[in-house]
């Protein structure tokens, strides 16, 4: 079976669980998933099947929503909820300083990524140096943060729920914590829940039980997304019948007679009778359309 599934992660499940789960009730050995979600984090994640693993990369990451949770009163180790506690403290943070200070987190800023990362420092991740106690300078990355915006907040619990839109790569816990800083306050990340990744919406999403009651019923068709549907940001182009044996065979197509206007890097190729052929580079100094991925179910 190839295709994307749209998966709605629960929270205390790796991402690596989730996917092995998946591919047991697909029956499909070959799976990945397109960006790890801690186990603490619910929400958008994006899992190939069968053919679908080779598309990955492909697949659009420049931006990413999310809603969390931040708690004041309280730091950790890991900037969630999960860590040991470093720090506590009885300051309350009143919504009105909560507001002012979320203008100095929005648009390009620069981020020191956590230490309970996926991030390798040689070689090594840096989750497994933090674990045995270790820490190392990280290097600052700049990100960019479209949208940060108060949803609500409860005063007595000293906790705040906010939206966020940013650019892949963006640690939300790291944000929380700088956030924590610049007002003063120790503070950790409560809960979060990914709303959007890949260009797919949570509402498009289904749960791990939606998804073994479709398959109950019979009705695993309904749980697959085709790759080229997952791969819509890309514009359509058809080629001729000869054009597209060549490029299922992984040869590079003449762009002057595929009478297109060629204006991005990346393409869905299909044939004349509408099949999905795979993806075409346009490389412009040569004015060719090379293969990027040909499409195979397996």
């Amino acid at each position: 079976m190839t295709g994307f599934i749209c998966f709605d992660k629960a929270e205390n499940i790796t991402s690596f669980f989730a996917v092995k789960k998946l591919s047991r009730l697909l029956g499909e050995k070959k799976a990945g998933h397109t960006g790890t979600l801690d186990p603490m984090a619910t929400g958008v994640m994006t899992v190939a099947l069968g053919g679908a693993t080779r598309f990955i990369e492909l697949m659009p990451s420049h931006e990413k929503a999310y809603t969390a949770v931040i708690k004041f009163g309280i730091s950790t180790d890991t900037l969630d909820i999960t860590g040991n506690v470093l720090e506590t403290s009885d300051k309350k943070v009143s919504r009105e300083e909560f507001e002012n200070v979320l203008e100095n987190f929005r648009g390009d800023i620069m981020q020191v990524p956590p230490m309970y990362s996926a991030i390798k420092k040689d070689g090594v991740r840096l989750y497994d140096l933090a674990r045995k106690g270790i820490e190392v300078e990280r290097e600052e990355r700049k990100v960019t943060i479209k949208k940060l915006e108060l949803i609500s907040f409860n005063e007595n619990e000293n906790e705040f729920t906010i939206d966020v839109l940013c650019s892949g790569g963006t640690y939300i816990r790291s944000l929380c914590s700088d956030i924590g800083e610049k007002l003063g306050v120790p503070c950790t990340m409560k809960s979060l829940r990914r709303t959007m990744a890949n260009n797919i919406d949570i509402s498009k999403c289904l749960t791990l039980s939606e998804i073994e009651k479709l398959c109950e019923e019979g009705r695993e068709k309904e749980i697959i997304t085709a790759v080229d549907e997952a791969l819509c940001i890309y514009e359509k182009i058809n080629v001729s019948a000869k054009q597209a044996v060549r490029f299922k065979n992984g040869g590079e197509l003449d762009a002057d007679r595929i009478k297109y206007n060629f204006n991005e890097s990346f393409y869905r190729v299909y044939s004349p009778e509408n099949l999905f052929l795979g993806i075409g580079e346009y490389v412009q100094a040569e004015n060719s359309l090379k293969v990027k991925r040909v499409y195979n179910e397996i």
